[in-house]
């Protein structure tokens, strides 16, 4: 799994603001969760990283950033 944030340049609805409004994770099966650090905090499940950019993207004036560069590791059990 790989972390990443959400970095809002630009507010178009008024109700996250800007900087770094979510922290999220990528899973290996491509799922990712998402939680708002909004005054009104969430977490929310998404099938894929392109569906959440999809709705939370605003046009590119949400960016995503990587916390975790790397590759996904593989899990051995």
């Amino acid at each position: 799994m790989r972390r990443f944030q959400l970095q809002r340049h630009e507010d178009v609805t008024g109700v996250s603001g800007t900087g770094i409004v979510a922290e999220g994770v990528e899973f290996s099966t491509g799922k990712v969760v998402l939680q708002w650090l909004t005054e009104t905090s969430s977490v929310v499940i998404w099938g894929s990283i392109e569906d959440a950019i999809k709705v939370h993207g605003h046009g590119g004036l949400t960016e995503l950033v990587w916390v975790d560069k790397d590759n996904f590791n593989e899990f051995t059990a």
